[in-house]
């Protein structure tokens, strides 16, 4: 075992599970941090180098009493991973104002709380991966999604900022676009999910991109990031129009 250390949040289910134990199988010190303890403990009762750290990350104080203890414990952290994110596809149809602060709340602020408590020690360590976890939602709008692809479209922006000030401290910010993971979350979906991945298939494309490449973003499967990508630079006429086509998405009377 090295003396590597990550800290993941949303680590309990879907892509944050599955990476915490491919890190741990490739040696790693893992801090998992969630909401929901009981899961968090069954991961870190079968690794003996994962431990648990429960955390709300809309709590801001309590993200910074949590990564204290992590620091306590492990001294260095080599990478941190914020994947914390909800969505709720039956009430995205409309414009529910408190859901969409409820999203924001998890997705956006949880993200930036957790930054936050990061944010002095990697200026003063001077090395390190800060990650952040978005979806190719946050590429542009898109029907349905009054506020997950708002929030996401937020975390690309906030990432995009935070790669210019934590570079001058030579620390890398690294954003994560994944497309469609079979997870709880994308369990709610009542569409068809085109290329349809498992969360261990996305751990390894993000183990492979925090360790091995040294890219700004980590996005998968290419099959559905690029086409995205390419549909995002054209005109809004053309774009409304092919997503449209491809959603079968009809504008209400």
């Amino acid at each position: 075992m090295n003396n590597k250390t990550i800290w993941i949040t949303g680590g309990s289910t879907g892509i944050g599970k599955a990476l915490a134990i491919k890190f741990a199988n490739n040696g790693w010190n893992v801090a998992i941090s969630a909401r929901r303890e009981n899961l968090l403990n069954e991961l870190s009762d079968k690794y003996e180098n994962i431990t648990s750290f429960p955390l709300d990350v809309t709590d801001k104080i309590k993200c910074a009493e949590v990564f204290t203890q992590i620091k306590n414990k492990f001294q260095e952290i080599d990478i941190c991973f914020f994947s914390t994110g909800t969505w709720n596809p039956k009430k995205e149809k409309d414009i529910d104002v408190d859901q969409i602060e409820d999203v924001f709340k998890i997705n956006f602020f949880g993200t930036l709380n957790s930054i936050k408590a990061v944010e002095q020690y990697y200026r003063d360590r001077k090395k390190g991966i800060i990650t952040i976890v978005s979806s190719i939602a946050g590429y542009r709008g898109l029907p349905n999604s009054t506020g997950y692809g708002p929030s996401k479209s937020a975390l690309n922006n906030l990432a995009e900022s935070l790669y210019f000030d934590f570079k001058r401290s030579n620390v890398r910010v690294c954003l994560v676009s994944p497309g469609f993971i079979k997870t709880p979350m994308t369990d709610k979906n009542d569409f068809k999910m085109p290329f349809l991945k498992s969360p261990e298939y996305a751990a390894d494309k993000i183990y492979d991109g925090l360790i091995n490449k040294k890219i700004f973003e980590i996005h998968f499967p290419k099959e559905l990031t690029l086409t995205l990508k390419l549909l995002s630079f054209l005109p809004s006429k053309v774009y409304f129009y092919l997503i449209g086509r491809l959603t079968k998405y009809q504008k209400k009377n």
